[in-house]
């Protein structure tokens, strides 16, 4: 008997409609002349390859390919979704999604309740001498598990946070003072969106990440378009600038690392160029201590994301 969702409880994302969307946006972001596939005089009614152009480009029939867009992957190959990926040009970690869309979802097992997320000690231990250096432990669903003093002067006192709103992705998208914080917003909630696409990907019956996911769809219009556009993303480096209350604009590289003994562990940590402004924004603010975590970052009162809602 296939599990059923509790009563009141988030239903979990639908896998088949999932690997149809996604399927169906990747093919519109490509055109014939992007695979070397003539144009032909009649106009296209939608943007991207049609579907009989993939599926030779593919290697497969139309009608195959067409049961797999419609969310009906069960028994595909690996060596058939190698041949799609390439096809449409899959970055790698496009690829590991289609990959867990297209796997069959196993009926049967009931579904366990979610574990508590805890950080090893010893990993605390690490955060916590890595003075100068911002550095926090994300887990599922972008939630914030551990930090460091020098994170909290960065980002803010998430420790005035309740715990349920220790989350990147709430606070990306619903507190004003993030948007301020980051210079590139925009960047910023792209990325947190295409992390979640990738979880969403292996993690479909998670009703925590259903309930984030239909939390923010309700309240925030810039989630809702970018979660409809099916991107998915890796975490990793790069660098990011934020505008701090107290040291100013920071221009700081952040390096993602993943735990060996739990994969939807984080450690991230940030850093600037030695001798640089940002170098001395940093020593300002650890100077500072736990006072520039309060810097109005969550508002006055100390309120998260919600406040006045």
């Amino acid at each position: 008997m296939d599990d059923q969702p509790e009563a009141g409880s988030p239903e979990p994302l639908d896998r088949r409609a999932e690997l149809s969307e996604f399927l169906r946006t990747r093919r519109a972001k490509l055109r014939p002349q992007d695979v070397g596939l003539p144009e032909f005089g009649r106009r296209r009614r939608v943007p991207g390859l049609r579907r009989e152009e993939l599926a030779q480009l593919a290697g497969v029939s139309v009608a195959y390919y067409t049961r797999l867009e419609q969310g009906n992957g069960r028994n595909v190959s690996a060596e058939v979704l190698d041949a799609i990926a390439r096809a449409l040009r899959l970055t790698d970690a496009e690829q590991a999604h289609l990959t867990h869309l297209a796997r069959p979802a196993r009926h049967g097992r009931k579904r366990r309740p979610a574990r508590a997320q805890r950080v090893r000690t010893g990993l605390l231990y690490l955060l916590g001498s890595m003075e100068g250096i911002p550095a926090y432990v994300t887990g599922a669903r972008s939630d914030i598990l551990a930090w460091n003093p020098m994170a909290a002067a960065v980002f803010g006192d998430w420790g005035a946070l309740p715990p349920a709103e220790r989350n990147w992705a709430r606070l990306v998208f619903l507190s004003p003072a993030y948007r301020d914080l980051f210079v590139n917003w925009d960047s910023k909630a792209s990325d947190m969106v295409s992390y979640l696409r990738l979880y969403a990907g292996c993690h479909p019956d998670d009703p925590e990440l259903s309930a984030l996911v239909g939390e923010l769809s309700v309240k925030s219009e810039e989630f809702r378009r970018l979660w409809a556009t099916h991107n998915v993303k890796e975490k990793g480096h790069g660098t990011k600038v934020v505008r701090h209350p107290l040291a100013g604009d920071l221009t700081l590289a952040y390096e993602t690392l993943n735990l060996p003994d739990d994969e939807e562990q984080h450690l991230v940590t940030y850093h600037a160029e030695p001798g640089s402004e940002s170098a001395e924004g940093l020593r300002l603010l650890a100077s500072w201590g736990a006072d520039a975590g309060r810097a109005d970052l969550f508002g006055a009162t100390g309120r998260g994301p919600d406040a006045g809602r």
